[in-house]
């Protein structure tokens, strides 16, 4: 991939570019390798404008939060872009309806939707990802998604041209959308119902005591690895990996959480190819076993 007019171009786009950047501790597992080109934009302007010198010489990734998502240990050949503050504002549209940038953490909309009095998002407040990797993996939990309060999507695609989504337009799938990958979402917009403030911060609070009962905290992992199995069984991947695999199994710094089995751990300094190894054992056991297919939720990052 040849960036020398990508160099050339570094102090007339708004935002900042990096290269042969590290993307270690971009992300929740704190593994990776460096990739070609780092560059967080300042605006839609900033980002237009990269993506129309970019053009198609090499791959984009976008990332969010970080916390679903694994780094090859090799550069990663091409840009991954991650959008700024400019891209993270919330604002309410009306009494039930809130637009909100795709940078925002979905905790801080649950929060802002509980300030003024939306309920519908309370869900949001257990998942420590991005709304733009929230509307990707369609993610939800306690039986809620983004499905669920997705009215439309403003989005730019890889060429630069912006336009919006309604949300009646998009196959919603378990754990993914019927969407492809050369789209960078901007901002969504999203529907709850009225409900009294106290009433929601309750319900929060509810379902994040039952989150910390039953998942690890303050580790390095990146939450599900895989998802669950919908069709085929009525059990959870979690009980399908503890009947299957010895818990205290191991490859290097990779690990399985003692407190969730579908959660992988970085005990230390895990190497990607660790944690492959890891998910790929894993995944041989379960079929073994069970005769289950497991699919990954993870997002691995080549």
């Amino acid at each position: 991939m040849k960036i020398e007019d990508i160099k050339k171009s570094v102090f007339r786009i708004d935002g900042d570019i990096f290269f042969d950047q590290s993307i270690k501790n971009l992300n929740w597992f704190n593994i990776g390798g460096k990739t070609k080109i780092f560059f967080k934009p300042n605006s839609l302007k900033g980002l237009i404008e990269y993506l129309k010198i970019y053009a198609k010489r090499g791959k984009i990734f976008i990332l969010g939060n970080g916390s679903n998502v694994l780094f090859d240990d090799e550069i990663y050949q091409g840009t991954v872009i991650k959008l700024g503050k400019s891209f993270s504002n919330i604002t309410l549209l009306n009494n039930k309806t809130i637009i909100a940038g795709t940078a925002a953490s979905q905790k801080k909309v649950s929060e802002f939707a509980k300030d003024n009095n939306i309920s519908g998002l309370e869900f949001m407040s257990c998942i420590p990802g991005s709304i733009g990797g929230g509307i990707r993996m369609n993610s939800g939990c306690f039986k809620k998604e983004f499905k669920d309060i997705l009215v439309s999507i403003q989005l730019v695609d890889f060429k630069g041209f912006v336009r919006s989504i309604p949300a009646n337009e998009i196959s919603f799938n378990y754990r993914s959308i019927g969407l492809p990958k050369d789209l960078i979402f901007l901002s969504a917009t999203l529907k709850g119902k009225e409900k009294n403030s106290e009433e929601i911060y309750n319900y929060m609070t509810e379902l994040n005591t039952m989150k910390n009962m039953a998942q690890p905290t303050k580790i390095k992992t990146s939450g599900s690895t895989f998802k669950n199995p919908m069709n085929q069984t009525d059990k959870k991947v979690w009980e399908l990996i503890r009947s299957s695999v010895p818990n205290e199994i191991s490859y290097g710094d990779a690990a399985i959480s003692k407190k969730h089995a579908n959660f992988f751990i970085n005990k230390k300094n895990a190497k990607a190819a660790d944690m492959k190894s890891l998910i790929n054992f894993v995944k041989k056991k379960v079929k073994d076993q069970t005769g289950i297919k497991l699919e990954l939720e993870i997002v691995i990052v080549e």
